[in-house]
Parts: structure tokens; C-alpha cells; sequence
């Protein structure tokens, strides 16, 4: 009777931690998020592109939450009801990355015209190449454009591709710079190039686990969750005046 009694809690507590584990959202998430979303929240996760992730949400693919590194990709899907209206949940700035050894004597965003320079950069289409493209556009840099030997899928990419010395330099996030130390070194933007990055959030709507998305998106944008984004340095979600 008591080895029946310790069986059936047994199973009890298993059937519990399963149900648990199933009724975690799952979350598409921009891959500049690999490192911090997982601090917050307990989910299954997916990382990637934004523009993949929401190309993979219209085709229908199983997604609870969705967060972008920009607000357009979110807004897009809202606008095609196929996501709740996007808030703003954290916001980062660009750097320039270079490998620690810096074999091409990169100091400046404006070294990056120089010829021979080997630049990696995301593809337009995914948030961090567009940012990347404002900013040689404000700082009057296209010929950056030029020295462009790699686009990549993801800001990820682009770091692991500069991290290995396949290239002289990239553009990534600032909080991208902070995941390699020892193997890239960041060099700032002058501010006035500086664009205006802003990650959205989302909760599908065909999501079929509605309260475990909408209870995500409330702990992201939480106390707990706001002060975890900022520790790995992401920006408050809100500029100050």
C-alpha cells in the first residue's frame, strides 16, 4: 500500500512538471535575444532573423509569442491580423565589431571606406542590416556598401563570422559586442548616425497557448524582466528626455 501510494505521487508530480513544460509558450524570438530572454522566462524558444521568424509565422508555423528587433515586421503582422497589436519592450543601439587582433587597423566607422577593407553586414531585408544601412546613409558612408563581402542572416552571423577573423569588420548590436569578449572589440557610432532601435512584442494570433503568451509578454515587460534586459544591456524601453 505505501510503495502504491509513493508511486502514484510519483506520477502525479511527473504528469505535473510535463503539463507545466507543455503549457510553456513558444516563443520566436530575434536572435539578438539568444543570451537574455531565457533569464526571464522559461518558454520554448526559437531564434532567429525577425524577417524569417515572422516569414515563418504567415506560412502558419506554430509560434506563441512572437519578438522582433524592430517594430515593422510585428506591426506588419498586426496589421494582417496575424498578431496583437506590438508594444515597444526594450531598444539597442549599433556598434561597429572588429576582431581583437584587428588585422586591418579599423579605429573609426569612417576606416571601414578604406580599400581592401572585408565588411560583414546582415541582409536589408533582416532589422540590424537595415539599421546598418541608415546609419552609412546618415553618415553619408555608402561607399561602406562597397567593401560589403558577406550578408548574413542574422546579427549572430555576423558576429560569429568577425569573431573568427572571416572578416575585418561588421555592424551588430551593442549587446551582440558584449556575448564575445575577448574575441571582438566594439567601436562606437558617432550619435548623430545612430538609428532609432526599437524591439516589439506580440502574441500570435492563432497562438493556441493564449494565457502562457500574454503572461510572457507581461513578465518581459515587467520590473524583473525590464531590469535583466538592462543588466545585458539592453537600453529602457522608453528613451529619456
Amino acid at each position: 500500500m505505501r510503495l502504491a501510494a509513493v508511486v502514484l505521487v510519483a506520477g502525479l508530480l511527473i504528469s505535473a512538471a510535463a503539463a507545466r513544460r507543455e503549457s510553456r509558450p513558444t516563443v520566436y524570438a530575434a536572435s539578438s535575444l539568444t543570451n537574455v530572454f531565457p533569464k526571464i522566462v522559461a518558454a520554448k524558444y526559437s531564434f532567429a532573423g525577425s524577417d524569417t521568424l515572422a516569414a515563418q509565422i504567415r506560412q502558419g508555423a506554430p509560434a506563441d509569442v512572437f519578438a522582433s528587433a524592430n517594430m515593422k515586421l510585428p506591426q506588419g503582422l498586426h496589421d494582417d491580423k496575424l498578431c496583437s497589436k506590438p508594444v515597444v519592450f526594450t531598444r539597442n543601439a549599433l556598434v561597429v565589431i572588429v576582431p581583437t587582433s584587428n588585422p586591418a587597423g579599423i579605429h573609426s566607422i569612417y576606416d571601414l571606406t578604406k580599400h581592401g577593407v572585408k565588411v560583414v553586414v546582415a541582409a536589408p531585408s533582416v532589422p540590424v542590416g537595415a539599421y546598418t544601412r541608415k546609419v552609412l546613409a546618415e553618415l553619408h558612408l555608402q561607399a561602406v556598401l562597397g567593401n560589403v563581402v558577406s550578408e548574413e542572416t542574422d546579427v549572430r552571423e555576423v558576429l560569429a563570422k568577425i569573431a573568427l577573423g572571416e572578416g575585418d569588420a561588421g555592424f551588430v548590436y551593442r549587446t551582440d559586442a558584449r556575448t564575445a569578449p575577448g574575441k571582438v572589440t566594439p567601436i562606437a557610432i558617432p550619435a548623430r548616425g545612430q538609428p532609432n532601435v526599437r524591439y516589439g512584442i506580440c502574441v500570435v494570433a492563432a497562438s493556441s497557448h493564449k494565457a502562457g503568451a500574454h503572461a510572457f509578454v507581461s513578465k518581459v515587460l515587467g520590473p524583473r524582466g525590464q531590469r535583466i534586459l538592462r543588466r545585458n544591456g539592453f537600453l529602457p524601453r522608453i528613451a529619456k528626455r
